[in-house]
């Protein structure tokens, strides 16, 4: 379910794989075109056909255009949701990548035809929808139930317009923390307490570069301290308020120091042998996980179901997890409700349904998809949470401050092309003999080339 990973993904806690946007392609738009207007929303006289949970004649269905697994029907809530609402079923129309995806809801957005009454967007696409599609799309803000105090400030900021329109409310997000191998950490002569290891590297990264250092010096044979120079430059990069844009849209990924400094201490890594040299999410990866080829790895709590899917059975309980040295986020997606849809009001009811935190705790009970509801935090789903492959740790209470204390990140619309070219085309380059200046110069004529495009 992926060929490429990036910074911004849609991953769940049942396994899967990250879902990222590539260049728009026009056969992608062409080939995904039919597919969504055949999904389009009907006004429920025709039976069964097409619902996702059963239906009948005289009910109105709404259809959501999602990708990957948002996990709404796993979770039970389109069946909850038609019980209380027995003049209305529910159709999901799901395109299993988002790089095919949203070429075609783009298309669809800029014809204002062929959408259907929810669509889903991925959080790396919607500084792009907010500028250039927000016209297109209700105001949430405004439909009752819609609490803006109930969200994060920094999810609700990503889907506001500068004029106040909220288009998307938020589903899910990715706070990220520090997974690590407690039975590696030990072997090197490390702490292994979450609350010790966590303070090791308190807020800074230069300190978690540092452990690796410490790590290095007794490690055992053959790992590495961090799992990919890919994974350590997006971690540092997610806990900075600007990093590719400024607030005012223009590009400043080369000027601002924060980016550089993040692809120097990456590359630094990289030199000194302290991460492995493979691109996340592919197989060569995949294999370093499954061997104990590394110790830790920058960790949001979808990770936690790619580790478990890729671990071998011994690996249950050998991992905890401890807090990053900076918070920042990795992931997490949007409903908006289309104005040209069928059904709106119905639809925007639906969506302010389903992104309410009672349902946010549900779905991370069941999926792991973590709240961006902050009032979903103090639920017993997310405070009694623990995962399988960390013990006893308190995920839930871990994630939860690490989504609290993220910045507001200014993103933009190429916010991934600048991301992959500085991982893909820069800090990997690194461990393949070139020099830090080399891969820089290496990456920025590649993300400038693109950006021309």
């Amino acid at each position: 379910m992926r060929a490429r990973t990036l910074p911004h993904s849609r991953l769940r806690l049942s396994g899967g794989t990250p879902i990222a946007r590539k260049a728009l392609v026009l056969a992608a738009v062409a080939s995904l075109g039919a597919g969504l207007l055949a999904g389009c929303a009907d006004d429920g006289d025709n039976g069964d056909e097409g619902s996702s949970s059963g239906g009948g004649k005289g009910r109105t269905t709404i259809t959501l255009g999602l990708f990957g697994t948002f996990g709404f029907k796993e979770a039970g809530l389109y069946a909850e949701y038609e019980k209380s609402h027995p003049n209305i079923k529910i159709a999901e129309n799901v395109t299993e990548r988002n790089e095919n995806y949203y070429p075609a809801l783009v298309n669809h957005l800029t014809t204002n035809s062929g959408l259907q009454d929810i669509q889903g967007v991925e959080v790396g696409n919607i500084a792009e929808i907010v500028s250039t599609q927000a016209g297109k799309l209700e105001d949430l803000s405004k439909v009752s139930g819609v609490n803006k105090s109930s969200f994060l400030d920094w999810k609700w900021a990503q889907a506001t317009t500068s004029g106040g329109q909220t288009i998307g409310l938020g589903t899910d997000v990715g706070p990220m923390a520090i997974c690590y191998r407690k039975d590696l950490f030990k072997a090197a002569g490390l702490p292994t307490g979450r609350e010790e290891v966590g303070k090791l590297w308190a807020g800074d990264w230069n300190k978690f570069v540092g452990v690796g250092k410490q790590y290095k010096a007794k490690a055992p044979k053959g790992t590495t301290f961090m799992d990919s120079p890919g994974g350590l430059l997006n971690a540092v990069l997610s806990s900075e308020k600007e990093k590719f844009y400024d607030s005012s849209g223009e590009v400043i990924y080369k000027t601002n120091p924060a980016v550089r400094s993040a692809f120097d201490l990456t590359a630094k890594a990289a030199e000194d042998g302290l991460v492995g040299a493979q691109t996340q999410f592919q197989p060569a990866w995949d294999q370093t996980i499954a061997n104990v080829k590394f110790a830790a790895m920058a960790c949001p709590p979808w990770m936690l179901g790619y580790i478990k899917g890729k671990s071998k059975p011994d690996a249950k309980g050998q991992w905890d997890v401890a807090v990053a040295p900076k918070s920042g986020n990795w992931g997490g997606s949007f409903l908006t409700v289309p104005k040209s849809g069928r059904h709106v009001k119905e639809a925007a009811e639906l969506a302010a349904w389903l992104t309410a935190p009672e349902q946010q705790a549900k779905l991370f009970g069941v999926q792991g998809s973590f709240p961006s509801a902050q009032a979903a935090y103090s639920s017993a789903e997310v405070t009694g949470a623990q995962n399988e492959m960390t013990g006893d740790a308190p995920i839930g209470e871990i994630f939860a401050e690490a989504a609290k204390a993220s910045p507001v990140q200014v993103i933009g619309p190429k916010d991934q092309i600048i991301q992959q070219g500085l991982t893909d085309n820069g800090v990997i380059l690194v461990t393949k003999g070139k020099s830090p200046e080399e891969a820089w110069n290496t990456a920025t004529k590649t993300i400038d080339n693109n950006l021309e495009k």
